[in-house]
């Protein structure tokens, strides 16, 4: 028997396990459903959208979140002084409104004497002023006196794609425990090569309180509030209530929280949650998923190995769970539903960790989460960084974790590569 074979006859061992991986998931909600899927929500037309049935509240309307999330911040709302992007949508759009990008964010920093990742600290305004706290740096700024620069001394540096965020309302209503029982049952799927991290991340709407994150390439988000006020602050330099502080006083124009409820009593970032947590989850391209080559694919998938990370199916918690540090009840709309992400929301060191630390410990620095593969169809540019430019690229590139399922994939006959390609495009 040939080594390849051999490599895909232990694979299809690994495939007879992984449905147990996704099962364990489900157990206790016979009742779940499948969550609406859809791209739902074209852009600058919000009229024409539609929500997954989440209850807005009391006078909101999903067109009018919608609306919010695309609206274009200017100077006098508190843009910057340093900033990435005028809106929520010039970052989260490919296809429509709340998708994924081709547009990436800068993160630095350096490492002390002992190894352990810090924060940068960044010069403006000809070296007068610094702006430190945050690996973040934005590459735009309202005048020349906050433009960031980077010292030589942060000599890690790295690019990050801007997320997709359509179904993530139903990610932020996955149970903690199912998280954990997926990371735990790695090991024994994998023999012992694969096992997820779980972080703790702080709920800025719940101070004190964490749950385990899964927003944000280190999972350094728990909930969506926590990760759009943050971005919100981060990426458009507007305060809100959650993120209350400025970057840098320098070219300031506003004083106190920029973002302020408006005549419903709801702040942009309650919009933004909202239009988040109300949008389907990314379809599958159902003609291309019905072939026999994406059929074969998918099988191929599992027994590669792939599955381990790239988890099929997830189920949310049941509706009326508490979470979010008591901040959130999950709805009827996004609990109880049968999910496709093919991701596991855990970090990972598959030999492309950009050397970064936020929330998680010193071991988390080259580790990223597990890119969910549910709307890959709709890229065009892959990985954290954005830097493969193929399917064939992007899965060369896993190492470390993920060795074996490469080794396996370098192994396939050019007729079963055809194949596992024809399954990835048709999520």
């Amino acid at each position: 028997m040939s080594l390849r074979r051999k490599a895909l006859l232990s694979g299809c061992l690994l495939a007879a396990a992984i449905p147990l991986a996704i099962g364990i998931t489900g157990i206790g909600q016979q009742s779940a459903k499948e969550a609406p899927a859809g791209f739902n929500t074209p852009s600058f037309n919000s009229a024409a959208s539609i929500s997954n049935g989440i209850v807005e509240p009391p006078g909101d309307t999903f067109a009018r979140d919608q609306n919010v999330y695309e609206s274009n911040e200017a100077v006098k709302d508190g843009l910057g002084p340093v900033y990435n992007a005028t809106s929520c949508v010039t970052c989260h759009q490919n296809p429509n409104s709340g998708a994924a990008s081709q547009i990436t964010e800068l993160r630095v920093g350096h490492n002390d004497a002992n190894g352990n990742f810090v924060n940068p600290t960044i010069f403006i305004n000809d070296g007068k002023d610094t702006i430190t706290g945050r690996s973040i740096v934005d590459d735009r700024a309202i005048g020349p006196q906050a433009q960031e620069h980077i010292p030589d001394t942060e000599n890690i540096r790295t690019l990050r794609a801007a997320l997709n965020t359509l179904g993530d309302g139903f990610v932020e209503a996955i149970d903690d425990s199912t998280l954990i029982a997926i990371a735990e049952r790695q090991p024994e799927l994998s023999e012992g090569r694969i096992h997820g991290e779980v972080v703790q991340a702080p709920i800025f709407e719940a101070p004190g309180q964490t749950r385990i994150g899964r927003f944000g390439w280190k999972d350094q988000h728990s909930s969506l509030l926590s990760f759009i006020a943050d971005a919100y602050l981060n990426e458009m330099g507007i305060t809100n209530r959650l993120r209350p502080t400025e970057a840098t006083q320098v070219l300031n124009t506003t004083t106190g929280i920029n973002d302020q409820p408006d005549d419903l009593g709801l702040a942009d970032i309650d919009h933004f949650a909202q239009f988040v947590r109300g949008t389907m989850v990314p379809p599958r391209d159902a003609t291309l998923a019905a072939t026999p080559a994406a059929l074969n694919g998918q099988q191929l998938f599992r027994r590669l190995g792939c599955s381990t990370c790239h988890v099929e199916t997830i189920i949310t918690a049941s509706a009326g769970t508490v979470i979010d540090g008591g901040q959130f009840t999950v709805p009827e709309a996004l609990g109880d539903k049968i999910i496709h992400p093919f991701g596991d929301y855990l970090l990972h060191d598959i030999g492309t960790g950009d050397g970064i630390v936020q929330v998680g410990p010193q071991d988390t620095a080259n580790k990223l989460r597990t890119a969910p593969l549910w709307g890959l169809r709709d890229k065009a540019r892959f990985m954290h960084d954005l830097k493969s430019l193929s399917l064939e690229n992007a899965i060369e590139r896993h190492k470390g974790e993920a060795r074996e399922a490469e080794r396996r994939f370098d192994e396939l006959s050019p007729e079963e590569r055809a194949a596992l390609f024809a399954f990835l495009n048709s999520l």
